[in-house]
């Protein structure tokens, strides 16, 4: 049996699809074959799951023509499969399927797609947000394979988690004590941002508190300057950040999450990573909807604001305030990740 997974094209909605994945890779076996549709950066998130076989590249907002619809459909039709699973709630994603010649196409209702899958996940109106993974896996349940466990996971080997563990001690020479990984950025605008000022101090504030402490601010490529500044911001030797390391992989941010013992991150993509390590997180959420982010609700205390206007989902703020964020209080975040490092560390 050849299962093709159209995943989504986020890293944190890409995380809460490893359920499914762990599902379809139980169904199919050793003998079936499973094709991941997605983007580079998702092919380098899942490297080491050992659930995909092989892939597809495909990005309709990218620059490379090898990874377009066309491209990624003409490669689905050199090896038709008999079912592709259809996650991204999009028309383009369903009429990649189509294209691609899968026999059978499964995926949920909406966005006026219904014609291109053969078989439909509807949900009740009335019913409340089916949020990932729960939604992904109703995916594999109506392909006819069996529902498994709605953990997030993820992997990585020696050699990347060598090269992460060189990272940490050139940054903490003689430092050991617990790993905190501050994460301020999001790929979908400013709107879920903190900001540096309130970073800097919550850095500042548990390297007071956490004896030996390593608070290590994560960063992109593109976030080298903004990470910097929460470092001076902090002015102390227990907060360094990733700004100075000259190549920046995913597999280096999967590694760091992997040795941490707690992380603080905005509602994006580090989050969920921090998620699939089973990592104790405080979740600063400000525009986005609750439920469509929770891969690990037992392992994750999450701060918002109720608020008229939120959720609002939007990119920047319209309303220009930014209170969903800019209300939440340095000790209100600091006193939650003493208590998830009290819980980590257990009774004495």
């Amino acid at each position: 049996m050849h299962v093709a997974v159209i995943l989504p094209r986020w890293v944190g909605d890409a995380v809460m699809a490893t359920p499914l994945l762990r599902a379809v890779r139980a169904h199919v076996g050793t003998a079936g074959r499973v094709t991941g549709v997605m983007r580079p950066v998702v092919a380098d998130l899942l490297a080491g799951t050992g659930w995909i076989d092989d892939h597809v590249f495909y990005d309709r907002h990218g620059r490379n023509p090898a990874h377009d619809f066309r491209s990624a459909a003409r490669n689905l039709r050199r090896d038709r499969a008999d079912v592709a699973l259809v996650l991204p709630n999009s028309l383009s994603s369903a009429a990649l399927a189509w294209c691609g010649g899968a026999r059978r196409r499964v995926g949920h209702a909406g966005h006026r797609r219904r014609w291109l899958l053969t078989d439909v996940v509807t949900t009740d109106r009335g019913a409340a947000i089916v949020p990932p993974p729960q939604a992904f896996l109703e995916v594999g349940e109506a392909a006819g394979m069996p529902r498994g466990t709605l953990d997030v996971e993820l992997a990585i080997d020696a050699a990347q988690q060598a090269q992460a563990d060189q990272v940490l001690a050139s940054l903490f020479p003689g430092r050991n004590g617990p790993l905190i990984v501050l994460n301020d950025n999001s790929s979908n605008g400013t709107a879920r941002a903190w900001g540096v000022e309130k970073h800097a101090a919550l850095a500042a504030r548990l390297a007071d508190r956490v004896p030996g402490v390593r608070v290590l601010v994560h960063c992109g490529p593109a976030d080298r300057d903004q990470a910097r500044a929460i470092v001076a911001g902090a002015g102390a030797t227990a907060v360094q950040s990733l700004a100075e390391v000259p190549d920046l992989p995913l597999s280096l941010s999967k590694g760091v999450y992997a040795r941490a013992d707690a992380s603080v991150s905005s509602d994006s993509g580090p989050r969920h990573i921090a998620a699939g390590f089973r990592v104790p997180t405080v979740a600063l959420v400000g525009p986005t909807d609750l439920r469509l982010g929770r891969s690990d609700p037992e392992r994750c205390v999450e701060i918002r604001r109720e608020l008229p206007c939120s959720p609002c989902d939007r990119r920047e703020c319209p309303l220009h305030h930014h209170d969903c964020m800019r209300t939440i209080g340095v000790d209100e975040v600091a006193d939650a990740v003493m208590t998830l490092l009290e819980r980590r560390r257990g009774p004495a």
